[in-house]
Formats: C-alpha cells, sequence, structure tokens
C-alpha cells in the first residue's frame, strides 16, 4: 500500500482481500509444518514454496496487520496445545 492509501482506513474489500490472502499463506505454512511466520523471514528456503503468498500478503495488508496476524498466529497455537495440555492432565 502507498502512504496515500495507509492514511486512510481499509474498505471493507480491501480488508477481506487481505484476509483472504492472509488464510491462503496461512495455509501453505500450515501444510510445512510452520507455526511462526518470523521463521520464514530468518530462513526463507523453508518456505520456498510460499514466498509469493507472503508477498502478496505483506502487500495487501497494513503493517501493522501483518505483525498482529503473525503473532496472533503463534498465540492461537499455543493457547490450543496449552488447552490440549490441560484436558490430557485433568483426565477429561
Amino acid at each position: 500500500m502507498t502512504a496515500a492509501e495507509n492514511a486512510k482506513p481499509p474498505t471493507r474489500q480491501q480488508r477481506q482481500h487481505c484476509w483472504k490472502l492472509r488464510d491462503e499463506y496461512f495455509a501453505c505454512l500450515d501444510k510445512l509444518s510452520i507455526v511462526d511466520p518470523v521463521i520464514v523471514e530468518k530462513e526463507p528456503t523453508k518456505a520456498k514454496e510460499c514466498l509469493e503468498k507472503k508477498s502478496q500478503y505483506e502487500d495487501a495488508c497494513m503493517a501493522s496487520w501483518v505483525e498482529y496476524f503473525n503473532k496472533r498466529r503463534v498465540l492461537d497455537v499455543k493457547q490450543r496445545e496449552y488447552l490440549e495440555f490441560s484436558k490430557q492432565q485433568s483426565g477429561k
């Protein structure tokens, strides 16, 4: 997005497009069992087939959203793992 586009909030259509590309990128990471998108930043070779989707996602979404979604993905996985662990420990 250009500076002019960042000055005003994204339209509903732009938000939906961002979410669609985010979901496609995260699905690609899921296939490779990559939870934290930061890994792709540090070692792009681990997710070569996801790099184009990553680029599209980052171009379509505001940088603050990308940062939030990436952190939220990691947190969601950790929460699910903790809940599963808690269920196992409680015997349910």
